[in-house]
């Protein structure tokens, strides 16, 4: 480590060292340890059994005379956890009760209350109810469950409750000792982190969290990656993506800039074998994905600006538009330049850009939209997919009840209705509306914002979302005199502008946005509490703004649920999406042309590698996504999107994914595969060269891939297959090392 004298002159140095008039660079000491220490569910004393009473009364109990006892289905009862470290405002909402029954079922139970034990430091009573939420299982009443509790990816011991009656089949946890009061490690205690493995670091040292960080805010993890987020840390890092300065696309990789055609085909444009191409590929890369689907890839691949890239992947997943419609590959790219542009902008300009956009205006039917016939199609997606959502939410994203337990609904049918008033007469950018610099005679401009028609707007007065404060919820007619166009377009304006302020300003939005963006970075069933603290960064970034799309991105990565070097939370985590397993892995292992002497092109056989995986870029099978939010996985209580592509099939794929790319080449194939793809496991020969016995190469992939959490299991597994490979043939051997951890759970599941 370096002496006080060598790390005051690096601070001093640091202060002076300026990377933009935005952001200053600070050292990577200032990143927080991200390590929370482990809860501790109490026990009684020589035991394994929860120390726990019936809610009715428990603060009055002596819990130094609390003994063993049962509870009857369906009560509320008292556990009592330790060595917590809560932040201000903290509470039940961070929570999760998990249990378990002699049968190996699972279920969930509420959390109802967190509150401190006045007379013990540091000693809280949780009130949990036993009443599975999954609604798949009923507990037997019938004997002992193992209950444990979940707070920021770590899980406690798991010790035993009686669960209508004491005793039964149920064995003890033999990894969780007994945890009686007085016996405990020192409250708030810090949990015991990954050493640095060199004396050198100077920056971030916990390098499981690193790698957990990169598969968070990029596309994959490199070795160049981990190495400069160890040398400056997160906040730095952060900084430098936030950067306006930063440079996307790359410039080797700028967009595509095909020009827009007419939307029937041209005879020179159609595959005709009587009329040849002009030029050969004009149909692939003009009226498909093909140009944008290979764009992103490679940006994917190599690209510096990885959160602005997947901060956009995420975008297109909530406002989605598909290539399944959507005719001419540059129209997505135009529509991609908008989300990609407003990634780290303010969600309500991101709102506007979007919904005058032509390629939404084409998707969701805005464009064709009159005051003599209104589309609903866009009114009822803004809001039920991509701001607020069909259901209040308290800002913790848990759902708003009535008095009989039922959700409240948003909008009605009303709200749609008018909400259509407001989008009607705009339609594709028109020189007869105003100016229209991309326009091309003979094609539809899906270049410039689409344009009012006055004629065609509606001009009644309109109801929109009503809730609490809110100034916007009657749209008046439009004022006589109301007749001109320019009065018409001022009034137009006005009132999409008003649309706008009133679903941005909804309490529905911060929660509802900030909930799917957790879900697409980090995990996808966050607690309560980490949306809830989101949400208040998008209600107010600390100065006053709302949508901070900034402040939000950087919220999410750097909450304490999303960092720390192991999560021990069995349902913590995401299933990696198609696109992101793809890219993991390929940029892992330095993804290359075929041939290995110069990048990728990013064209897997046209992206047929993801088309049994579910998932093809920039083609989503509906406006849904390819998953949905709210997915449940079946038989459980846990909200797993991914998981809603993960089926025989696709798991196949996967496998079959992992095969081709681990042990074989997608080789050249013109004009489609101009440079093929394949990896690059030279460092990981070496290691097997230098080690015969294997455990150096699957150190180093415990290290790159999983984080350093490889399950004993897993390595006992895998070892000896790697090791029956002839040590003569190191390539084989990495070859068969990379296959069984990709295609293992512990790596499909980014934790």
């Amino acid at each position: 480590m370096f002496s006080r004298k060598s790390r005051t002159f690096m601070r001093v140095l640091a202060a002076c060292f300026c990377v933009s008039a935005y952001a200053m660079f600070a050292f990577a000491q200032d990143d927080p340890d991200p390590n929370s220490p482990t809860p501790v569910l109490l026990s009684l004393t020589s035991s394994t059994r929860a120390l726990a009473v019936p809610r009715k009364g428990y603060s009055k109990v002596d819990l130094t005379r609390v003994g063993p006892q049962a509870f009857e289905p369906n009560s509320k009862v008292v556990i009592y956890v330790t060595n917590l470290a809560l932040m201000d405002g903290e509470g039940a909402n961070a929570f999760r009760v998990y249990a378990e029954d002699a049968n190996g079922h699972n279920y969930s139970f509420p959390v109802l209350d967190l509150r401190p034990v006045p007379t013990m430091k540091r000693v809280y009573a949780l009130t949990t109810i036993l009443t599975d939420q999954t609604g798949y299982w009923t507990p037997p009443a019938d004997g002992d469950i193992l209950i444990g509790v979940t707070w920021r990816g770590l899980i406690s011991n798991m010790v035993k409750l009686g669960y209508g009656r004491m005793g039964g089949k149920l064995k003890d946890d033999p990894n969780a000792p007994p945890t009686p009061l007085g016996t405990m490690t020192p409250p708030n205690a810090k949990s015991k982190t990954t050493p640095p493995s060199s004396p050198n670091y100077i920056g971030y040292k916990w390098s499981g969290d690193r790698m957990r960080f990169l598969e968070q805010a990029t596309f994959g993890p490199t070795i160049a990656l981990d190495n400069r987020v160890r040398r400056i840390g997160l906040k730095t890092w952060l900084a430098e993506q936030f950067d306006p300065t930063y440079l996307y696309p790359s410039a080797s990789n700028p967009y595509p800039n095909q020009v827009l055609k007419p939307s029937n085909r041209p005879a020179d444009c159609d595959g005709d074998p009587t009329v040849p191409d002009v030029p050969p590929t004009c149909a692939r890369d003009t009226y498909s994905m093909y140009q944008p689907q290979t764009w992103f890839m490679r940006e994917a691949f190599y690209g510096d600006a990885q959160l602005r890239h997947r901060v956009a992947w995420a975008l297109q997943e909530l406002m989605v538009t598909s290539g399944v419609d959507v005719q001419q590959g540059r129209h997505m790219v135009e529509y991609h330049k908008v989300l990609s542009a407003n990634a780290f902008g303010n969600f309500r300009t991101l709102m506007k850009q979007v919904t005058l956009h032509p390629t939404m205006g084409d998707y969701l039917s805005m464009a064709l939209s009159t005051k003599n016939s209104p589309n609903e199609n866009y009114a009822r997606e803004i809001m039920q997919l991509f701001t607020v959502g069909l259901f209040m939410l308290n800002q913790d994203g848990t759902l708003q009840l009535d008095g009989t337990g039922n959700p409240i609904p948003t909008y009605d049918q009303n709200v749609v209705n008018n909400l259509a008033k407001v989008f009607t007469g705009w339609r594709f950018c028109n020189t007869t509306d105003g100016p229209c610099p991309n326009a091309v005679v003979g094609t539809v401009d899906y270049i410039d914002q689409m344009s009012l028609n006055t004629s065609n707007h509606d001009l009644t007065a309109k109801t929109l979302l009503s809730y609490t404060g809110s100034t916007t919820t009657n749209v008046p007619v439009c004022a006589a005199p109301c007749t001109t166009a320019a009065q018409i377009s001022t009034y137009a304006n006005a009132s999409l502008d008003q649309a706008l302020d009133n679903i941005f300003n909804h309490p529905n939005a911060g929660p509802f946005i900030s909930r799917i963006l957790i879900q697409h970075l980090v995990t996808s069933s966050p607690t309560p509490a980490y949306v809830g603290r989101i949400a208040a960064v998008f209600n107010n970034n600390g100065f006053g703004v709302r949508g901070d799309m900034k402040a939000v991105v950087k919220a999410i990565l750097l909450d304490p649920e999303a960092r720390g070097d192991v999560k021990t939370d069995p349902n913590y985590g995401k299933l990696r999406e198609p696109v992101q397993f793809a890219t993991n892995l390929l940029r892992t292992f330095n993804v290359r042309s075929a041939d290995g002497l110069s990048l990728s092109d990013g064209a897997f056989n046209r992206i047929s590698e993801f088309n049994g995986m579910a998932e093809i870029p920039f083609m989503s099978p509906t406006v849904f996504n390819y998953f949905q939010p709210g997915y449940i996985i079946p038989n459980t209580a846990l909200n797993g999107p991914e998981f809603a592509l993960m089926t025989t099939g696709t798991s196949i794929q996967r496998a079959n994914f992992v095969n081709r790319m681990v042990f074989n080449t997608i080789p050249i194939n013109l004009p489609d595969v101009p440079n093929g793809t394949s990896l690059d496991f030279s460092d990981l020969q070496a290691l097997s060269t230098a080690d015969s016995t294997g455990n150096l190469l699957m150190d180093e992939l415990n290290r790159r891939m999983l984080h350093s959490t490889m399950s004993s299991t897993m390595r006992s597994t895998i070892l000896p297959v790697v090791t029956s490979v002839a040590s003569s043939n190191p390539l084989s051997r990495a070859q068969q090392a990379v296959y069984l951890v990709a295609t293992s759970s512990q790596y499909q599941v980014q934790r």
